[in-house]
């Protein structure tokens, strides 16, 4: 049996794939080493996935375990690694960036490029099994153009600065019962702001038929492809008109990507870059990825 997970800042989404080509999929909070210690990340586990992944273990044995992460740098990955094979003391682990996940569930093993937008972004340019590189995305304080949290962080910015409208205002800090206060003591002083001010950026979602937030969605898109996307077309020399017959294959992947899709290829349409696919999570495709490493056990 493996086991592949692919986690976010947010959630991690966890497979589980046995030799006769069964699978059941789970879910727990997200696993980030650069904001948790091994120890939590083992607590993580041992508490949110082992007692749903117990009744399944019967099934054979685990042999690799393919974690692909927020965060997971080569510094940082070990972290997780260790975390795991405290647990899983007989599988291999190999730990890789969310980003690699998102580029082998995305293209499969074919070239292009990938991206993220969920809670945090990230692109890079994938050679079909490997990055071959990519833009730092800096995280939600220096980057992160196209993920929750920026969006979150504008939304609530263009709020508090009266940018978007007393109406707009009233309604958004009705609907989340905030103060300015409140807000200040969550984004300055309270753990894991980002994934706070990604939560808030649901308001968007809801209210999208309004001019005012239809255009501040757009904006944020149109960040994204201006300040990473079009640099893999720049550096590569090709177009991204699907009529060209010298083009790259473009992937996205992740909630915010999913879930405001229309907006996303009104923005790409405009950079006259074409999208080959959408999807909310890698897991998928990670499926069909990983599905040669399964191997008969006892």
């Amino acid at each position: 049996m493996i086991l592949i997970a692919d986690s976010g800042s947010t959630k991690t989404h966890w497979c589980l794939m046995t030799a006769n080509g069964h699978h059941q999929e789970f879910m727990t909070d997200g696993i980030n080493p650069m904001m948790q210690t091994e120890e939590e990340i083992y607590q993580s586990v041992s508490d949110q996935l082992l007692p749903q992944l117990g009744p399944q273990l019967w099934a054979g044995t685990m042999t690799h375990i393919y974690f692909y992460g927020a965060g997971c740098t080569p510094e940082k990955k070990v972290l997780v690694a260790n975390a795991l094979l405290r647990i899983f003391k007989h599988a291999e682990a190999v730990v890789a960036s969310d980003m690699l996940g998102a580029a082998r569930g995305l293209l499969g093993r074919q070239r292009g490029i990938a991206c993220i937008l969920g809670t945090g972004s990230g692109s890079c340019m994938y050679d079909g099994e490997n990055i071959e590189w990519s833009v730092p995305s800096l995280g939600y304080i220096l980057g992160d153009e196209g993920s929750a949290a920026t969006l979150g962080k504008r939304l609530v910015g263009d709020i508090l600065k009266n940018q978007l409208g007393e109406d707009l205002k009233t309604a958004f800090m009705s609907e989340y019962s905030l103060t300015q206060a409140d807000i200040l003591d969550h984004v300055y002083k309270q753990p894991f702001p980002n994934r706070w001010l990604a939560n808030l950026a649901r308001f968007c979602h809801s209210h999208l038929e309004d001019p005012r937030i239809y255009h501040l969605v757009y904006d944020h898109f149109d960040s994204f492809v201006t300040r990473n996307i079009k640099q893999y077309f720049d550096r590569e020399g090709v177009t991204g008109d699907w009529t060209n017959s010298i083009r790259l294959r473009v992937g996205f992947v992740g909630s915010i990507a999913y879930y405001y899709k229309d907006v996303l290829r009104n923005v790409m349409a405009a950079h006259n870059y074409s999208i080959a696919a959408i999807q909310q999570d890698p897991i998928e495709g990670l499926i069909k990825y990983h599905q040669k490493d399964i191997v008969p056990t006892t």
